[in-house]
């Protein structure tokens, strides 16, 4: 069988993105979509008779009915694919289930491309369902791709080989979670009814936990931070000033190995007379002290290790906490391991196994002098094999996930360390400006908090420059930095590649700055506050605020997203119609004037146009007549190429453009005076007036290319004979239809680039009168142009 061979036409977003191309498969052409969904689709359930299981019986549960519910977490296509990709956020079940739903229509095939496990064998059968597919359906057939790695040549080996899915892997999935829904009480039951517990097994074991290596700077950091509550700039200050009073030895290191010269007798007994730890330090010079741990050698300075004794009258609170600290982790670093036995006991009951283990520490060791470290004792009652226990009281508990708390300040540090941000130096400073610029409270625990400064500028640079907000370019340069201490890399090489690409970025941010302009606006502006609603967002299905004030933009607070809109106009919500890409509820805007032109656009659409490409495709540019667009503005409904959508210029276009290369767009709200306007220049073509509906059909005109359009006249102006008022036909080689429209000029929406403008090409010669001629022999220019 020959491989797929595919030519890319669209990416367009939706629950999940779809992947549009035209290519061969099978032998034979297809238009394809790849799309992918989430996991498992739907969750195996009780009916709702039996949701409550405190009043159900639960030998009842074992017979009771099970079904599938929604799990808690166009125009004709040759092919659809189904992938899974479980990196996906902000989507939702039901919108899954709608959008497999809906991109399956008109599929002739539908090629699944799941795990190749039973899981995904059995997501394969949700897929099926939702999308209204049949295993043994002749007429729209259904494929099981079998792939053990996402390579080239395996893919293409899969295509090659499609089979059928495989519903017996299914079902064994199904089985499992039946099985799983009807047995968690069952146990509770069977142990409940034996109520004697044998011990079975009794094991001990030797453990140790061993003492720290030499500290560091950032180690000291994380422990002010996280035991001692201070910020790293605090904490380094103290220790500067500990270090300029001779009281510890330098405190800005990377190393935590000790050299070999380190002379640890001598620092102890510095140590010996502290009223605090001077006997701990006595017994350790008189026993013995042990050798400390390798740690690494940073080839700059030793750890940081007190130099002589101190008490808390000499140096305040807050420097003799951190002094106690430096000297209570010297002290672990040269006494023993820990040492604790423990012990594990193996119960039977009902034919369930349990079990309990204690520990008991026989070698305090450094946990002594770093009592923060101990071990926990479990003390557990004596036992012997064989035993026999009553048990009073069976509990069955049921938890849930939670989402993780903040980071704290110490978690802060070691990431910074591990993604190579930041120096001993540095790191403290770094934390510092985030705090004093508000971007992050400190919290209880010194958790860090994100403000809603921090938050916005986040999001603001996610959405000039990722890179920005990513801690890659950070590390990078620090990568460099090293490089260049080693003498691996040329000074100036580095600097100036660096600000070479900082420069580039600089200047993209400042040419894209009205998103972040736009963002905090909406954010910190009284304006939102006093926007009124307008529309659904496709998100989080919540209204948004429209905020007239110019720039006009629409803002979802739920959300944090604003989007940009066309300018000098009047907006509104459009009979509460949605966009079929999205989700979002669609708006008209109306330019000013009696020849204003009108146009139905998706929000989200217009600030993220689907279709990559369109800009190319159609010359689309960010600014018009109607202001500045904004990032990636500048797709009203006119210039989507949607071919199932009937608010795209694929269903509302009726021909070319006379004057441009645009399209002639029949407008939506232009009743009863109706018209078609071009969606490129300022172009405008009067239909005939008073009519009570025109609409656009499915139907093109055979002699043009034109599209046909269907026509209700009214009654008492029907131009038709015996007072007929439905006619269909093409305006340019419908007689009638010919000699009933007018050509004008309104309000242009875009300035034409590069010398194309508002010329009078060769399409204005075929003008004459108040129509296009006869129709017959018309230019190609003016057919409605391969859509």
């Amino acid at each position: 069988m020959a491989p797929l061979k595919v030519l890319m036409l669209y990416t367009r977003k939706a629950s999940t993105e779809v992947h549009e191309f035209d290519g061969m498969f099978l032998g034979s052409h297809a238009y394809i979509k790849v799309t992918s969904v989430v996991g498992h689709v739907f969750r195996l359930d009780f009916p709702p008779a039996y949701q409550d299981w405190n009043a159900s019986n639960p030998l009842d549960l074992f017979q009771a009915p099970v079904h599938k519910a929604e799990s808690n977490r166009k125009h004709m296509k040759d092919i659809m694919v189904i992938g899974e990709n479980a990196g996906l956020h902000n989507f939702s079940w039901k919108s899954i289930y709608r959008h497999l739903n809906q991109e399956a229509r008109g599929c002739g095939h539908l090629v699944l491309w799941l795990d190749c496990d039973r899981e995904g064998e059995n997501i394969c059968f949700e897929v099926i369902e939702c999308t209204g597919f049949q295993v043994n359906d002749a007429r729209r057939k259904v494929h099981r791709a079998r792939f053990s790695s996402v390579t080239e040549k395996d893919i293409l080996k899969a295509m090659g080989n499609l089979v059928e899915p495989n519903r017996n892997e299914a079902l064994a999935v199904d089985a499992r979670q039946e099985i799983d829904l009807k047995v968690a009480t069952m146990f509770q039951k069977l142990v409940m009814q034996d109520r004697i517990l044998e011990v079975i097994d009794i094991s001990e074991k030797q453990e140790s936990k061993v003492r720290p290596s030499g500290l560091n700077t950032v180690n000291l950091l994380k422990v002010a931070s996280s035991a001692l509550g201070y910020g790293p700039q605090m904490a380094m200050q103290l220790a500067e000033r500990l270090y300029t009073q001779g009281f510890i030895s330098y405190p800005r290191t990377e190393s935590t190995a000790y050299p070999s010269s380190f002379d640890f007798r001598g620092t102890l007994s510095a140590l010996a007379n502290n009223p605090v730890w001077g006997d701990y330090v006595e017994r350790l010079l008189a026993e013995g002290y042990a050798k400390p741990r390798s740690g690494t050698d940073a080839g700059d300075h030793p750890p940081i290790t007190p130099m002589r004794s101190a008490t808390e009258d000499m140096l305040g609170k807050d420097a003799w906490r951190l002094y106690s600290y430096v000297c209570q982790h010297f002290l672990g670093t040269v006494s023993p391991d820990c040492k604790y036995i423990r012990t594990k006991v193996k119960f039977s009951m009902g034919a369930e196994f349990f079990h309990c283990v204690g520990q008991h520490v026989t070698v305090q060791g450094f946990t002594y002098i770093m009592p923060w470290l101990a071990i926990n004792e479990k003390k557990i009652p004596q036992f012997t094999k064989e035993e026999k226990i009553e048990v009073s009281k069976v509990e069955l508990h049921e938890g849930n996930t939670v989402p993780p708390e903040y980071l704290s300040e110490s978690e802060l540090i070691t990431l910074m360390e591990k993604n190579g941000i930041g120096t001993d130096a540095s790191i403290p400073v770094h934390i510092n400006n985030i705090c004093e610029r508000n971007y992050v409270q400190v919290q209880a625990g010194r958790k860090l908090a994100p403000t809603t400064l921090g938050i916005t500028l986040i999001r603001g640079y996610q959405c000039i420059d990722p890179d920005l907000c990513l801690p890659d370019i950070r590390s990078f340069i620090e990568q460099q930095i090293t490089l260049v201490a080693k003498g691996q890399a040329d000074h100036s090489g580095v600097v100036q590649h660096v600000l070479q690409q900082f420069r580039q970025k600089y200047s993209y941010f400042v040419k894209q700055i009205e998103n972040m302009d736009a963002l905090f606006e909406a954010q910190f502006s009284p304006l939102s506050n006093s926007g009124r609603v307008l529309s659904k967002c496709g998100k989080c299905l919540r209204y948004m605020k429209y905020i007239s004030m110019q720039p006009s933009r629409l803002y979802c607070s739920t959300c944090e997203d604003v989007y940009n809109l066309p300018q000098r106009g009047t907006l509104k919500l459009y009979k509460e119609l949605t966009c079929p890409l999205d989700n979002f509820e669609l708006l008209i805007f109306s330019m000013a004037g009696p020849e204003g032109k009108s146009f139905p656009l998706c929000p989200f659409c217009y600030n993220n146009p689907p279709f990559e490409g369109i800009d190319t495709l159609y010359g689309t540019t960010t600014t018009g007549s109607f202001g500045k667009l904004g990032k990636g503005a500048g797709m009203p409904c006119f210039l989507c190429p949607h071919p199932a959508c009937r608010h795209s210029m694929i269903a509302q276009g009726v021909c070319a453009c006379p004057e441009c290369n645009g399209t002639l767009v029949l407008d939506p709200v232009s009743a009863p005076k109706w018209r078609l306007y071009c969606n490129m220049c300022n172009c405008l073509v009067s239909l005939p007036q008073g009519a009570h509906r025109i609409a656009t059909t499915q139907e093109q005109c055979p002699e043009c290319g034109s599209k046909i359009i269907e026509i209700d006249f009214n009654k008492k102006t029907t131009p038709l004979d015996d007072g007929a008022t439905l006619h269909t036909g093409c305006i340019l080689c419908d007689e009638l239809l010919h000699s009933l429209i007018e050509v004008k000029h309104g309000k242009s929406f875009f300035k034409r680039l590069g010398g194309r403008g508002r010329g009078r090409g060769a399409g204005r010669g075929a003008f004459k009168g108040r129509g296009w001629g006869t129709g017959k022999g018309v230019d190609p220019k003016m057919s409605f142009r391969d859509f």
